[in-house]
């Protein structure tokens, strides 16, 4: 491991349940409370991470994900810091609507999806108001590569959600897009990651379940 000893590690942590996930309700950039089964998946990773030294935590700045990073903190005296960067896929107008309106109102540009390349599929956007999976994925890694040229040698927690996670999982060759639908990465699953500001790589995926070959 000498060769990734200026390497930061970084733990992606999904957030707890909350109660539009339970609903159905497209959360995206608004708020929505975690339940109490959130907080219990929250305390769980918090148990798994308890002897881990972490020398900063980050968090998307929507309520649930500062919530689940409070929880996992526990009493580390560290300061959570906060980035839009790293919040949900902004769904525009239908954030706060129940997630079946969305698919059925963009049925044929969902669709659409199936019958484009890989290439096309990372830009195309369902609608003008809804990032596509490379705005969110982009802006994503721009705030992991900031944190990990900061925090070389450290260890680093960073609480974010399923769909930025998920479209890093892809873009970082872990699973194709299509094996990494909406929903895939469970509630407080996380990633273990190492990074030099560049490269990433994937040492540990606990929440996703990769697809058994045949």
């Amino acid at each position: 491991m000498n060769q990734k000893e200026n390497y930061c590690t970084l733990y992606l942590v999904r957030h707890g349940e909350t109660e539009w996930n339970i609903e159905h309700i497209i959360q995206g950039q608004s708020n929505s409370n975690l339940t109490e089964k959130g907080k219990s998946q929250a305390g769980e990773t918090a148990n798994e991470f308890k002897n881990i030294k972490f020398d900063a935590i980050f968090s998307s700045d929507s309520f649930r994900a500062q919530d689940t990073a409070e929880i996992i903190k526990l009493d580390r005296e560290i300061l959570i810091q906060t980035s839009e960067l790293l919040r949900e896929r902004n769904f525009g107008s239908f954030e706060g609507k129940p997630s079946n309106e969305f698919e059925e109102a963009f049925k044929n540009e969902l669709e659409k999806r199936f019958s484009i390349t890989e290439e096309e599929n990372w830009v195309y956007k369902v609608a003008e108001d809804v990032e596509s999976d490379d705005e969110v994925v982009s802006r994503f890694i721009l705030k992991l590569r900031e944190i990990s040229v900061t925090y070389s040698n450290k260890t680093v927690l960073v609480v974010s959600h399923g769909g930025p996670i998920r479209m890093f999982l892809a873009k970082t060759g872990y699973l194709s897009r299509k094996d990494l639908p909406g929903g895939s990465f469970k509630n407080a699953g996380y990633v273990k990651v190492l990074s030099n500001g560049v490269d990433f790589f994937i040492e540990e995926v606990k929440g996703v379940d990769k697809p058994k070959i045949s």
